[in-house]
């Protein structure tokens, strides 16, 4: 369900006061002595909710209907109206109205509203504006659920207390946003969001005329959360409020007291269940200073610490990164005083070496500190725990009457299951290095047949979209790592396979050349799993922005198959351009093909399978209608190959493996590939006779996929135009190189703790220090952004099931939950994308 909200409200007062991003009327049961003022930021002439999203929200938060009655009755009401009847909303908007409430001083901002587009600069921006401002946030974390990767911005960011919803079993709502974040990728990792959950389904609340109803989403959490925080602030003393009390101690208090859900990974309900009470004994006593969230990485804490807790380190893996935030309450900027360190608890904790990256300027009020994960080779036949903690100092400058800067020392515990190094036939290498999403470039959805969901923004990683087929593999027996550096950053003797699924990026000729030696050579296995490519179809898909008043194209197809044809050419294998869908089977098992390529070329001696499907592109429509019987070839789609010591599976479509727009999954074709690639077990259905080609499919250069030239590709891969550099996510050994049999620019390292090895910070730790992620140079803006607009959508699980086509987007009313909250932007944003959704999913919606 998409539609639009309306409006802002502000609580002001004794209490808090309350802002509300509102598209409705206030209804009477919230019209009251707490209802101080009403403001039109829209470009009608008109101060009403029409929808009642924003009423909704407003009566959870302090509605005085005894039947529906607010967290915060007391709390005065402001209210902003930022969408116009149709649900359109501009970046320019809501700036203004986050200008107006910095100068009025409000204490509190609730925004059930959201997008996927964190590279919205002058948005986010304003935001940290707000939350430097002591204004404290909270937002509705999305209603995208149950598909991970899909949190909203600005309950993503750090500064902001992002909700999800739960239901009054303490099961994780179906339609909340999943985590991890996804600005960090591909060389890094997500942070945890949401950062707590509460109760969002059938929450009741205030109608526009009189009354109450039930509604359910994330935009109702959100209040709730918002309610609560009104009633923290309230029993602080006011003259102390401003000294205490910042979106840092907030967060503080709320992640702290939160009851941890006996289900739910971290990257779905945060630190747990908001608990009022636990946060209120915690503000009781509350000593401004900084901690890290979460407080602990414990990898016999299943399932609450997925996915670290389903996979064991061990020595020659790649780095586990392990991402937090830092909370520091003692100023709205702070510093790294010192290098974080480690303190194994044991002595096999020296086996453990981390790598530390963090800011060393905390503003506003966050941080990041990120470790990287490597058990060292003395460790290959180890099996057991390593305990210890991770410490880091953190000072600010002095409050008015302080005589020296305010000082803090956080603190992270870290317990981690080691096992011996597994065999290289167990060993898969998932490559991150060449994914491309959306932001910033109008990466295409993979399924064609998805008519809401346009863009391909769910972060295409092991833990996000791709997780259930993580979680398989792992039952499989395999274990998998990940390359966020080129392909040249890691070992092939120590892998089975190479798992490349749904790559959008360009390759390095260094990478190619290494990827042929690697599987002809060294018998490295290579599984790739592409998508659809055809230039007239993304020529179909391009629409005219309204917002910056330019024509949009995607800048690639599903996959960037030219791409994939020149580092599959050392083994004579290409994909064409088809866009097939339909159905088959193997062996018994069923699946459908949607919007795949097909297998263009491919040598003589390996097996290949052809079905018969149906080819949706421009051309294949036609020779649809014009090929029958006999007369037409059933297109190629699945190749196995042995060539020289390796071995080569293609498939030509990802979205069986996909849990974003899935139809039914091919995770059994997907371990039989595996299984040959790596240990050389050959299925006897997939290589019958039958199937074997003894002369090779050929097609003419001329007839494959061509790259467009009206694109600035560079703009988005970190291929062209980029140096090759095997970054800290690889290997220390190749850190800052080329990597491995490469010409490089300093020499090859061994892990700390080695001898001959002196990095000046002892033996079992590094660090590396980097601006604030606010301020980094990957804020290089994104096409589909606009500085100066940019359209928002609401959600609402039990409003609106309708769509409203407005200015080439889809905007949908978001969801209400009932409890008190002091600031309520009920309005989810929407970022250049059209949109429809059923209840239960939706990605820009209100919360």
């Amino acid at each position: 369900m998409f539609s639009g909200r309306r409006g802002t409200l502000v609580l002001k007062s004794k209490w808090p006061y309350l802002i509300l991003e509102l598209e409705l009327t206030i209804p009477i049961s919230v019209r009251s002595s707490n209802f101080q003022e009403r403001t039109n930021w829209t470009n009608e002439d008109t101060l009403n909710d029409n929808l009642g999203h924003g009423t909704f929200v407003a009566g959870v938060i302090a509605g005085q209907n005894s039947e529906c009655l607010g967290f915060a009755s007391d709390t005065e009401i402001y209210a902003f109206r930022v969408f116009t009847d149709a649900q359109v909303s501009y970046t320019s908007w809501f700036l203004d109205a986050f200008n107006y409430a910095i100068a009025t001083n409000m204490d509190v901002l609730n925004l059930s509203i959201g997008g996927p587009d964190y590279l919205d600069l002058p948005f986010v921006e304003k935001v940290w504006e707000i939350t430097a401002s002591n204004i404290i946030m909270v937002s509705a974390i999305g209603n995208d659920g149950p598909l991970y990767g899909t949190l909203n911005n600005p309950a993503d960011q750090s500064d902001v207390i992002g909700v999800g919803g739960i239901d009054y079993d303490d099961h994780i709502a179906s339609f909340s946003s999943r985590g991890m974040s996804t600005w960090e990728i591909p060389h890094g990792y997500g942070r945890v969001k949401p950062d707590v959950v509460a109760y969002g389904r059938d929450i009741m609340g205030s109608k526009i005329s009189t009354g109450c109803k039930s509604l359910s989403g994330t935009s109702v959490a959100s209040p709730v959360v918002a309610g609560i925080v009104c009633l923290l602030v309230s029993v602080i003393p006011e003259a102390r409020r401003k000294d205490l009390l910042n979106p840092a101690s907030m967060k503080q208090a709320l992640v702290e007291g939160a009851a941890k859900l006996s289900g739910p990974n971290m990257y779905e309900q945060g630190a747990g269940r908001v608990d009022l009470l636990e946060s209120y004994e915690i503000l009781k006593s509350y000593h401004p200073r900084a901690s890290i969230f979460p407080s602990i990485l414990d990898y016999n804490d299943c399932p609450y610490s997925w996915p670290f807790c389903r996979q064991p380190l061990y020595a020659g893996a790649m780095p586990v990164i392990f991402n937090t935030t830092i909370l520091n309450g003692m100023g709205v900027i702070g510093y790294i005083e010192s290098p974080p360190t480690w303190h194994p608890a044991n002595e096999e904790g020296n086996l453990l070496s981390i790598h530390f990256k963090y800011t060393d300027v905390i503003w506003p009020w966050t941080g990041y500190l990120a470790l990287h994960m490597q058990i060292k080779e003395e460790g290959a036949q180890f099996a057991g725990e390593i305990e210890g903690n991770v410490t880091v100092k953190v000072y600010s400058p002095s409050a008015p009457g302080e005589s020296g800067h305010r000082r803090s020392t956080c603190s992270l515990q870290v317990k981690l299951k080691v096992v011996p190094t597994p065999p290289r036939a167990k060993r898969i290498l998932w490559d991150q290095f060449h994914s491309i999403k959306y932001p910033p470039g109008y990466i295409p959805r993979d399924s064609l047949d998805v008519r809401n969901d346009i863009l391909d923004w769910h972060g295409d990683h092991l833990h996000t979209n791709f997780h259930i087929m993580f979680n398989m593999l792992r039952d499989a027996g395999y274990y998998i790592e990940t390359l966020g550096s080129p392909l040249t950053c890691f070992d092939a003797q120590q892998y089975g396979t190479l798992l490349m699924v749904d790559l959008e990026d360009e390759y390095f000729p260094e990478e190619i050349e290494k990827l042929r030696n690697d599987v002809i050579n060294t018998g490295l296995g290579l599984v790739v799993f592409a998508e659809w490519y055809n230039v007239d179809t993304m020529v179909k898909m391009r629409f005219f922005d309204d917002n910056t008043r330019s024509w949009w194209t995607p800048v690639t197809g599903g996959a960037n198959i030219p791409a994939l044809n020149n580092l599959l050419a050392s083994f004579g294998i290409a994909f064409g351009d088809k866009i097939l869908n339909g159905d088959f089977s193997i062996d018994g098992e069923q699946s459908r093909y949607a919007s795949g390529t097909n297998i263009a070329r491919f040598p003589a001696g390996g097996f290949l399978h052809s079905f018969p499907l149906l080819d949706s592109s421009e051309s294949g429509a036609t020779q649809n209608l014009l090929l029958t019987g006999s007369s037409k070839e059933d297109p190629a789609v699945l190749g196995l190959l042995e060539i020289g010591e390796g071995r080569v599976g293609v498939y030509g479509d990802s979205n069986c493996l996909d849990s974003s727009h899935m139809v039914t999954n091919c995770y059994w074709l997907l371990k039989k590939m595996l299984d040959f690639s790596s240990s050389n077990i050959k299925d006897p259905v997939l290589f019958s006779k039958f199937s074997k080609r003894y002369s090779p499919v050929i097609t003419d250069e001329n007839q494959l996929p061509s790259r467009r030239t009206d694109v600035n590709f560079s703009t988005y891969s970190s291929v062209i135009g980029k140096e090759l550099i095997c970054e800290s996510d690889s290997r220390y050994e190749v850190w800052g190189t080329k990597g491995y049999n490469l010409h490089v620019r300093g020499r090859n390292r061994r892990l700390p703790g080695y001898h001959g090895i002196d990095l000046g910070r002892g033996l079992n730790f590094t660090v590396e220090k980097t601006r604030p992620a606010r301020w980094r140079s990957a804020w290089k803006g994104s096409e589909l952004s606009s500085s100066r607009s940019k359209y928002l959508g609401v959600f609402n699980r039990d409003e609106i099931d309708m769509p409203f086509l407005v200015a080439t987007r889809w905007i949908v009313p978001a969801g209400v939950a009932a409890s008190g909250v002091l600031v309520l932007l009920s309005i989810w944003r929407i970022r250049q994308r059209r949109r429809r959704r059923r209840r239960g999913s939706g990605s820009n919606r209100l919360a």
